[in-house]
């Protein structure tokens, strides 16, 4: 009996050993430098590309009682591929250099219009510590620039500041849900175009309001950051093609059914006084109705757009809620606006960029019983001699917490 309470004793020692063994090769947390974001440009040999680091540093702030390091560290230098890169960085770089942070890859719009950029971002498939989820921003100027000015005042830690203003970006439809794993599922596909978030550090002269800007166009003052993410790069078979101002990032937001949608703000002419613009909240309750003629006749494309609108301005004191022939003059306008709109964008995408960034490829499979006769169509190659027309179809809600407003001229009697 003694023999057997000996050995379990022995064996309850080995498992607890086995279970401590775990904690060899643990790191502490100062001891890792985390890469936030990783910025792309070309190099100056045609075989190397220059890789730029922001990394944040893992020290407490100030505030919290830490030490007086800097919040963050950029590195820059030549190399011949992503994934040997961190070695390289640690010949500066005192500590070890790891991904576990990295929330942007941050691309130069002119590397991005290289033939060989394909190639250099599928190093970032090869690498496990790169996630397919991050998101892919292009930037107007080089991205080791982009990244030097990027200057944000309220977020000491630098990835919050990323995941922050992305995700509002996103969520007012200036910018387009962009990530790596998205890039590389429309590039292979060969039936898509892909839309990246845009961004920039460098303020344009010539800024334009209401919408129809680019990253670096909307005028502000005061002390704030100079960098701006609006609109969106747009990409064909792993190339980047063009660019899409704010107001069409949201167009194409609106008529894509495959992503999520929120709320938009905006504004629009007022019809009954061009001295003032309505401002209106958009929500798109139901999908698109997309129909679709690939087989007999002309092929064609028949999208409605419904929407579902709320006026929250009056400045010429209309008083929309209370007159419903204004209210279906209002509703007229406003549908033919956004209508010719969204076509002047379809048009575009027909014959300046050949392929439409709408997802409606995912649609027209549907169409085909088989996969070697959707691919015997070709889609990319189909659709730009295509008859696409949409429609929208707006929905009144309210006019405002309080609907009615008072007459002008009786409170100034």
């Amino acid at each position: 009996m003694k023999k057997y309470v000996h050995l379990w004793k022995y064996v309850c020692l080995l498992v607890v050993i086995l279970l401590l063994s775990g904690c060899w090769d643990q790191i502490s947390i100062d001891k890792r430098a985390y890469v936030v974001a990783v910025g792309l440009d070309k190099g100056e040999k045609e075989d190397e590309i220059k890789i730029t680091y922001l990394i944040s540093n893992p020290e407490l702030s100030k505030q919290q009682g830490g030490s007086d390091e800097p919040p963050r560290e950029i590195l820059s230098f030549h190399t011949s591929d992503m994934i040997t890169s961190k070695n390289l960085a640690n010949t500066t770089i005192a500590k070890d250099i790891v991904y576990d942070l990295l929330s942007v890859m941050i691309v130069s719009e002119d590397f991005a219009k290289s033939g060989d950029f394909i190639r250099w971002m599928y190093d970032a498939t090869k690498d496990r510590e790169i996630k397919r989820n991050i998101p892919l921003i292009v930037t107007k100027e080089e991205a080791s620039k982009f990244i030097n000015e990027n200057d944000p005042k309220l977020e000491t830690r630098i990835h919050k500041y990323f995941n922050l203003i992305l995700e509002h970006g996103i969520q007012t439809g200036f910018i387009p849900d962009s990530d790596l794993h998205r890039f590389f599922r429309i590039a292979e596909a060969d039936a898509d175009l892909f839309l990246a978030i845009y961004g920039s550090a460098e303020e344009e002269k010539e800024g334009k309001q209401k919408e129809t800007f680019f990253a670096g166009g909307f005028q502000t003052e005061g002390e704030t950051n100079k960098t701006q993410f609006v609109g969106a790069a747009v990409f064909k078979e792993g190339r980047m093609i063009g660019r899409l101002t704010g107001e069409e990032t949201r167009l194409s937001g609106l008529l894509n059914n495959t992503i999520s949608k929120s709320d938009i703000l905006t504004s629009f002419p007022d019809p009954f006084d061009e001295r003032y613009r309505i401002a209106a909240r958009i929500i798109q309750k139901e999908a698109n109705d997309v129909k679709m003629n690939l087989k007999n006749g002309e092929l064609s494309i028949d999208v409605t757009v419904p929407l579902y609108m709320e006026i929250l301005s009056d400045h010429s004191m209309v008083n929309y809620a209370k007159h419903s022939g204004k209210r279906n003059h209002l509703k007229q306008y406003i549908e033919e606006r956004i209508t010719q709109k969204i076509n002047d964008l379809i048009a575009k995408t027909q014959e300046e960029y050949k392929g439409e960034p709408f997802g409606w490829s995912l649609i027209a499979r549907r169409h085909f019983s088989t996969v070697p006769g959707y691919e015997k169509f070709d889609w990319m190659k189909s659709y730009p001699d295509m008859k696409v027309t949409a429609a929208v179809k707006i929905k009144f809600g309210e006019f405002g917490r309080q609907s009615e407003l008072p007459s002008l001229e009786q409170m100034r009697d």
